[in-house]
C-alpha cells in the first residue's frame, strides 16, 4: 500500500482538494452565513494566487513531502511507532489524532510569538472568511509548518496511510470550517463535537483579540475544549462580527503583492 500511496500522491491529494473547493464554493452561493465585505472575485484570484505561490516555492525549498517523510521512517524502523511495533489501524489512527495535536500546538504558538504571528496574520488579514481563506497562508508559514509536520512524522514514526489521511482531512477541513455556509444551528452544536464546525472557527477569525486567540483547531474539536480556548459564539454573533485584524481594513492595501510583503513591514 505504501508503494501505491507513493506513486499517486498527487492526484490521491489534489482530486478530494479540488472536489472539496469547488462543492464548498456552490455550498456559499446557495446558502451564504454571511453578507461579503469585499468583492469575491478579487479575494479569490488573491487567496487561490497565494496557493500557487506557495506550492511552488515548497517544492523548491522541501523537494521531499511529509508521506516520503514517513516512508523513509518506515523502511528504516525510525520513531516511536516503528520501535515500539504498533502497526495496523491502531496506528494509523493514532496518528491521526497526534498530528493533529500537533497543529493545534503550532497554531497556538503562531499566535503567541510574536516572529511567528507576522507571518501568520497574513491569513488573518483576509476580510471576510470563505472557503478561499482556508488556504491562504504565507509561504514562509507554509514552509515553517511542513518542517514541523515532517519533524513529528519522524519523531512518531506515524504509518503513510496515517499521514496520507492527516494531509487530506487537514486540508478539507481548514477549507470547510472557513466556508461562508450556512448549518442548521442544531445541527450545528451536534457536529462541533466531532469536527470544527464553520460558525465555530470563524469566531477565531474576529477582530477582538480575545476571540482571535481561541478555538484553535482546524480538525478534531477536543483539543480547544481540553487546553481551555473553546469559545462557543463571538460577543457580537456572526451577523454582526468584524473579520480581520484592526490595523489592517482597507482591502485596497491587501494586494497579493502588499501581503507577500507584510511579515517584514513595521508594525504600526
Amino acid at each position: 500500500m505504501n508503494h501505491l500511496i507513493l506513486d499517486y500522491e498527487l492526484p490521491l491529494r489534489l482530486v478530494p482538494f479540488a472536489g472539496i473547493l469547488v462543492g464548498m464554493a456552490l455550498w456559499e452561493s446557495l446558502s451564504p452565513r454571511r453578507p461579503t465585505f469585499t468583492p469575491k472575485w478579487t479575494r479569490w484570484i488573491r487567496n487561490l494566487g497565494m496557493v500557487v505561490i506557495d506550492s511552488m516555492i515548497l517544492r523548491l525549498v522541501i523537494p521531499v513531502t511529509a508521506i516520503s517523510v514517513a516512508s523513509s521512517a518506515v523502511a528504516h524502523g525510525w520513531g516511536l511507532f516503528n520501535i515500539i511495533g504498533l502497526s495496523g489501524w491502531i496506528a494509523i489512527a493514532l496518528g491521526v489524532v497526534v498530528l493533529d495535536l500537533a497543529i493545534y500546538g503550532q497554531h497556538v504558538m503562531f499566535h503567541v510569538i510574536p516572529i511567528f504571528w507576522r507571518l501568520h496574520k497574513v491569513h488573518h488579514t483576509d476580510l471576510d472568511v470563505d472557503v478561499t481563506t482556508g488556504v491562504r497562508f504565507h509561504p514562509a508559514e507554509v514552509i515553517l509548518s511542513m518542517g514541523i509536520k515532517m519533524g513529528v512524522v519522524l519523531l512518531l514514526g506515524a504509518p503513510v496511510p496515517a499521514v496520507l489521511l492527516f494531509e487530506m482531512l487537514l486540508n478539507g477541513t481548514s477549507m470547510f470550517n472557513h466556508g461562508n455556509v450556512h448549518l442548521w444551528i442544531g445541527f450545528d452544536r451536534w457536529l462541533r463535537f466531532l469536527i470544527v464546525t464553520p460558525d465555530m472557527h470563524r469566531v477565531h477569525h474576529s477582530v477582538i483579540i480575545r476571540e482571535t486567540n481561541s478555538n484553535f483547531g482546524f480538525n478534531l474539536p477536543w483539543w480547544d475544549r481540553l487546553f481551555g480556548t473553546y469559545r462557543a459564539q463571538p460577543a457580537a454573533g456572526h451577523d454582526r462580527m468584524v473579520i480581520g485584524i484592526a490595523r489592517y481594513r482597507d482591502p485596497k492595501s491587501l494586494t497579493l503583492v502588499r501581503l507577500l510583503a507584510l511579515p517584514l513591514l513595521t508594525e504600526t
